[in-house]
C-alpha cells in the first residue's frame, strides 16, 4: 500500500482533490474521519493500493499532522491560484521541509486563477528552502486557463469537464514559452544530475525517459518540488498528479529508512480517536511484518486490527498498510513502536507550544472526577494538548492550539464522556510585595488551663528586588529565642506570605528576627510560628503593598511579510518590542521578540490570528515580575476573582 498525506491552507479544495484523486481508477474506497482532524480514504489505482490521509485546514488542526507525515511515502500540498494566498501555505511547507519527506504541489482551482501561475510559485518560493519548479505551464483562451502543457513529455492537454484531459497539439504560439519553461525546469533539474548538466551544456537534446529519472531522483532525495496544476472541483489535473505519486513517490522503504535513526521501527502511530463502541482506536502504519492481532507492539500486546471502517477485521498488516487498532491503549499517536518498547518521533513531529489556555469546570460538581479521568483518556489521543492545574483554584487548565481545537475537546467531553464543561480565560497570577521597610513586634500569648502559649518577636520586613523571592536571617543574641524556635518563626513568616493584604501570594521580601522574649514553660514551635505569622501579616498591612503581575517573555514565529506590523500590535497591548531577526531554520520567516503582561496574552492570540491571517504563533516564558499601574489594577483584580 502507498499512502500519502494530503495538507493545505482552508478552503483550498483539499477534500474535493482527495475524493477526486480516490475516483480516477475504480470506485471510492473506505473512508473513516479520524479526531475530528483528518479523513483516511483508501482506493485503488492501476492494480495498487492507496491511502490519502486528508487533513483539514486551519493552524488548530497543522499540530496533528506530523505523525501522519512520518509515516507516509509523499506529501500533497494544495493551494489555491492565488498569489495573495501563497503566504497561507507557509506553514505547511515549513512543516514538510522540516519531514524531509518528498513533496507534490498541487495548485488548485486554476480556472479561477487572475494572475500567472509562475507569480503564484514566485511567492510560494519566498517560503520554501528547496526550490519549487513548474513541470506544467498552463494553456489558455485569452485569460482563461483550458489546459496543461507537460514540460517533461511536451504533451499539451485540454480540460474537459469530469473527464480525463484530452490530448491537443500543442498551439503555435504557446511554444516559445513552452520551451522557455521547459528551459528552466531542465536547468533546474541539472543542477542535481551531471550527465543532464553536460547535455545541456553541450547544446544536446536528452531523452524524455532520462528527465523523468532525474525528475523522480530530486522528487524522492526531496530537493525540489514539482508544481502541478488542476482544477479538483472539475476533474482537471488529477491523473498528472495521481501518476506522478505512482511513478515518483517511493515506496515504504523510504519512510522506514527516514526513521531508521530511531532503531527498529515496526509501525508508526498516525491518529487515533474515542471510537463509539469500541473506545480508543489508533490509526497505524506498518513498515515490517508481525503487526497483527495478538502480536506484541511497543512492550505489550496488541488487542486487535480493523480496516479504517472501525468493523472489518484484518488481523495483521502487511508492510506499508494501515488499519486501527482496538484494545490496545498503550499505543498512541505521536509513537514510533518498536517491538519491545515506543520511541518518540522525531522533535518536528511535536506540536508547538499549546497558547490558547482556558479554565475548564464541569457543569454538574459531581462530574469533578469524571472530568479529570476524562482529560487523561483525551491527552493520550490529543497531541496539541497539554493539562494544568491553576494555582489558586485547582480547576483544570486546558491549553490547546486556539478556540477551534477547545470547542473540538468540548464535544468530545460532552458527547464522549457525558461531561458538559465551561470555560473561562485564564487570569494572570497576581503577586504582592510590600511597599516599604518596617519593623514589627508582635507578642503571642494564650492562657486556657493547661500548659499556655507564649512567644514574643521583633522582626524587620523589608521589600528585595525582583525575582529575589524570600528570604529569612536573625540576629538574635543572648538566646532570647531560642535556637529550636527560630526555624518555627521562619514557617510562621512563609505562612503569612501565602496571601497578602489583596489576597495574592507575597513575593520578593526579606524577613529579619532582631529581637524577642520566650517563657522557659510556655513557649514553643507553635507559638513562636504563630507569632512569626502574626508579625508579619501586621507589618504588610501597616506598611501596604503593591501588586505585581508577570511579565513574559514572547517569542512570535511569523512570516517576514507580517513582521512590520507586529510592532504597533505588541505596544498596543502594553507590551516592549525587543526587535526580531530572520529565522534561520525557515525560509521567509522572522522570529520577533517581545516583553508582554501575562493578561494580554489571550489578546495577543487573537490579534495575532488577525494580522498574520492563522499563520503565526508565539511561545511564552515567564520574565520577571512587574508592579501594575494603578488604571490597569481594578481590571485585573476583577479577572482574577472571576477565576474562582
Amino acid at each position: 500500500m502507498r499512502v500519502f498525506t494530503v495538507i493545505g491552507p482552508s478552503q483550498s479544495g483539499k477534500s474535493t482533490l482527495v475524493s477526486g484523486l480516490a475516483g480516477l481508477d475504480a470506485p471510492p474506497g473506505r473512508t473513516m474521519s479520524l479526531a475530528g482532524v483528518a479523513d483516511v480514504v483508501r482506493f485503488r489505482f492501476m492494480e495498487e493500493d492507496w491511502a490519502a490521509l486528508d487533513f483539514a485546514g486551519g493552524p488548530d488542526n497543522l499540530v496533528n499532522a506530523g505523525p501522519a507525515l512520518a509515516a507516509s511515502d509523499a506529501a500533497v500540498l494544495c493551494v489555491p491560484a492565488d498569489t495573495d494566498a501563497a503566504v497561507l501555505a507557509a506553514p505547511y511547507l515549513r512543516m514538510i521541509e522540516e519531514a524531509e519527506i518528498p513533496c507534490f504541489l498541487f495548485i488548485n482551482r486554476v480556472d479561477t486563477a487572475a494572475g500567472r501561475i509562475s507569480e503564484i510559485v514566485s511567492e510560494l518560493q519566498t517560503y520554501s528552502r528547496r526550490g519549487i519548479v513548474l513541470r506544467q505551464i498552463p494553456l489558455r483562451d485569452g485569460e482563461r486557463i483550458i489546459g496543461a502543457v507537460d514540460l517533461i513529455s511536451e504533451r499539451a492537454w485540454e480540460y474537459q469537464e469530469g473527464k480525463p484531459s484530452a490530448l491537443i497539439e500543442l498551439p503555435g504560439e504557446a511554444e516559445a514559452r513552452e520551451q522557455e519553461a521547459r528551459t528552466e525546469l531542465l536547468e533546474s533539474l541539472a543542477d542535481f544530475d551531471d550527465t543532464l548538466l553536460e547535455q545541456l551544456i553541450e547544446d544536446k537534446r536528452p531523452a524524455t525517459g532520462e528527465v523523468y529519472d532525474v525528475a523522480t531522483k530530486v522528487v524522492q532525495d526531496h530537493a525540489l518540488v514539482p508544481a502541478l496544476l488542476g482544477s479538483a472541483l472539475h476533474g482537471n489535473g488529477l491523473m498528472r498528479l495521481m501518476k506522478s505519486l505512482r511513478h515518483e513517490a517511493p515506496g515504504v522503504e523510504a519512510a522506514a529508512a527516514r526513521l531508521a535513526s530511531l532503531g527498529d521501527v515496526m509501525a508508526v502511530g498516525c491518529l487515533a480517536d474515542m471510537t463509539k463502541h469500541l473506545g480508543k482506536t489508533v490509526l497505524v502504519r506498518a513498515f515490517t511484518a508481525g503487526v497483527g492481532n495478538g502480536e506484541v507492539l511497543a512492550g505489550r500486546a496488541i488487542g486487535s486490527i480493523t480496516d479504517i471502517d472501525a468493523k472489518t477485521p484484518t488481523g495483521a498488516l502487511e508492510p506499508g498498510e494501515i488499519g486501527l487498532t482496538v484494545k490496545s491503549d498503550h499505543l498512541n499517536p505521536g509513537m514510533a513502536c518498536g517491538r519491545d518498547a515506543p520511541v518518540a518521533l522525531p522533535d518536528w513531529t511535536v506540536p508547538r507550544a499549546a497558547a490558547y489556555r482556558r479554565i475548564v469546570t464541569p457543569r454538574n460538581d459531581r462530574d469533578e472526577t469524571r472530568l479529570s479521568n476524562a482529560l487523561a483518556r483525551l491527552a493520550d489521543i490529543e497531541p496539541g494538548l497539554t493539562i494544568g492545574q491553576h494555582e489558586e483554584t485547582g480547576h483544570a487548565v486546558l491549553s490547546t492550539q486556539g478556540p477551534q481545537h477547545m470547542r473540538r475537546l468540548a464535544a468530545k467531553l460532552s458527547d464522549g464522556f457525558g461531561v458538559g464543561v465551561d470555560e473561562a480565560v485564564v487570569p494572570p497570577a497576581l503577586r504582592e510585595t510590600i511597599a516599604r521597610k518596617i519593623e514589627k513586634h508582635h507578642r503571642h500569648r494564650k492562657q486556657s488551663g493547661g500548659a499556655g502559649q507564649f512567644a514574643d518577636v521583633v522582626i524587620e520586613v523589608k521589600p528585595e528586588p525582583r525575582g529575589a523571592g524570600f528570604s529569612f536571617d536573625e540576629v538574635i543574641k543572648g538566646g532570647v529565642v531560642p535556637r529550636n524556635y527560630i526555624p518555627a518563626v521562619e514557617a510562621g513568616a512563609r505562612d503569612a506570605l501565602s496571601s497578602g493584604p489583596g489576597g495574592f501570594p507575597v513575593v520578593d521580601v526579606s524577613v529579619l528576627l532582631k529581637d524577642g522574649k520566650h517563657h522557659s514553660v510556655d513557649s514553643s514551635d507553635h507559638a513562636f510560628r504563630t507569632a512569626g505569622k502574626n508579625a508579619v501579616r501586621e507589618a504588610l498591612a501597616e506598611a501596604g503593598t503593591r501588586v505585581l503581575q508577570p511579565i513574559m517573555n514572547v517569542r512570535i514565529h511569523v512570516p517576514s511579510v507580517y513582521s512590520g506590523g507586529l510592532a504597533p500590535l505588541v505596544s498596543g497591548m502594553k507590551g516592549q518590542v525587543l526587535g526580531f531577526e530572520g529565522d534561520p531554520s525557515a525560509a521567509g520567516w522572522d522570529v520577533f521578540n517581545a516583553l508582554l503582561p501575562m493578561a494580554a496574552e489571550d489578546g495577543l492570540f487573537g490579534a495575532l490570528a488577525g494580522a498574520t491571517r492563522g499563520t503565526a504563533w508565539f511561545v511564552s516564558t515567564f520574565g520577571h515580575y512587574q508592579e501594575v499601574r494603578a488604571g490597569d489594577l481594578a481590571g485585573l483584580t476583577a479577572a482574577q476573582e472571576g477565576a474562582g
